[in-house]
């Protein structure tokens, strides 16, 4: 049996890395594809049987058995069709592994019915790459047959003084991939986890006639650990600026960078005109990560002179968003949440409303502070401002961005 068929449609995956992996067990439940192939470019162990058990049990969210049917549905969900051509069905969906090629052009999808690959790699992030680079590049899928590739991964053009290509864009499901247009754009990115889960959160404050007057923004994420950290302290490459990168994971608690601000000006243009600032807290955990948001606000009063934005202004804005365009994506709760309660939940960002708080506070210009500016008749001035702090959960591995990739990928493939 060849899971090569005529009219089949299905999915192409690039590396079984944590996303990759969670992408086939994903399509396993929801089956959006006829079929995935799997490109590794390598074997794992000594036979199918220690590839199936790589894919099929997992650390943090347990056997894939369990995953699909449950406590006490089948767990035997794998089974061999094809040992030789390492072909075999998940819950009734076929599979196929590819080992011999590791360079994209070179990778045969246009022969395995395969239109859409998502590259889970980390490796092709650069849209600008020709596809014959020697070391290859995310444009290589589109030489191997594929029509459109989708990187699990936010674009980073090496180059400075080029520009983003006429065809490639950047987009989150549930916030611009209305934007998406089949006859212009062959390479996607499905930005990051963190970048997903805050344009969530931001989008609803700036769709609101309030909140959208933003005076600064900052966010912190509070992100589980990733395999790009070391398990043990080990020695920085030659020329590294950040020696905090290689310390253990285990045993700190690790101050970071992250691009999800630049990403965010990529998703939402808007916010460009809103001072923004973002770093990374890595701690020793193995999924779920949280946003810090911390915002001020040009709050207008009330007609008894109260501030406008307040508790309760903000969670009524993602109590609307909950059940309006971000239904299913944005998540709005009031219990007493820990990071382990959303492993494996379903949302781009779940919006813990018990820990939102607000504080208004006055900038008071006198009269002459405003003269000595060339303000002719001035008036003292007293100026609301609202400082909020707002806090959202992700599951940076399935729950969140594994979810809204695979909605992406299931609208382009509907649009072909």
């Amino acid at each position: 049996m060849e899971i090569r068929v005529k009219n089949k449609n299905y999915l192409g995956v690039n590396s079984l890395g944590r996303i990759g992996k969670l992408m086939v067990w994903h399509q396993a439940a929801r089956k959006q594809f006829d079929g995935v192939v799997v490109n590794l470019g390598r074997t794992v162990g000594k036979n199918i049987e220690d590839l199936i058990q790589t894919l099929e049990m997992d650390t943090t969210y347990g056997s894939l058995g369990r995953f699909l049917n449950g406590m006490n549905g089948e767990k035997d969900v794998v089974k061999i069709v094809d040992r030789d051509k390492l072909l075999f069905d998940i819950n009734g969906m076929p599979v196929k592994i590819l080992t011999s090629e590791r360079n994209p052009k070179n990778i045969p999808w246009k022969d395995e019915n395969v239109r859409l690959v998502i590259d889970c790699t980390g490796q092709y992030v650069d849209p600008s790459t020709p596809y014959d680079a020697a070391k290859g590049s995310l444009r290589g899928h589109l030489a191997g047959g594929a029509q459109k590739v989708l990187l699990s991964a936010p674009f980073k053009i090496k180059d400075k003084s080029v520009k983003m290509p006429e065809d490639a864009a950047m987009m989150v499901y549930g916030i611009n991939h209305l934007d998406y247009s089949p006859d212009k754009h062959h390479v996607l990115s499905a930005a990051s986890c963190t970048t997903t889960g805050l344009s969530h959160m931001i989008m609803p404050l700036l769709q609101d006639q309030e909140a959208c007057k933003m005076l600064t923004t900052s966010m912190s994420t509070v992100h589980a650990a990733t395999n790009t950290q070391s398990v043990l302290d080990s020695v920085p490459k030659t020329g590294a600026s950040d020696l905090r990168k290689t310390r253990s994971v285990f045993n700190n608690i690790i101050l970071s960078t992250t691009g999800a601000a630049k990403a965010l000006e990529s998703i939402l243009p808007q916010i460009q005109e809103i001072g923004f600032m973002a770093d990374s807290v890595r701690i020793p955990t193995n999924t779920v990560s949280l946003l810090v948001l911390n915002i001020t606000f040009s709050s207008g009063l009330d007609a008894k002179g109260n501030p406008i934005i307040n508790r309760k202004y903000l969670n009524d804005i993602f109590k609307r968003a909950s059940e309006g365009s971000q239904n299913g994506m944005l998540v709005f709760s009031e219990k007493q949440n820990v990071s382990s309660d959303l492993t494996g939940f379903n949302a781009a960002v779940v919006i813990e409303g018990f820990e939102t708080h607000t504080r208004t506070g006055f900038i008071n210009l006198a009269a002459e502070t405003l003269e000595s500016y060339g303000i002719k008749d001035p008036k003292a001035i007293h100026l609301p401002v609202t400082h909020a702090k707002l806090f959202g959960w992700y599951d940076n591995e399935y729950g969140s961005y594994v979810n809204m990739l695979s909605n992406l990928a299931d609208y382009v493939n509907k649009k072909f």
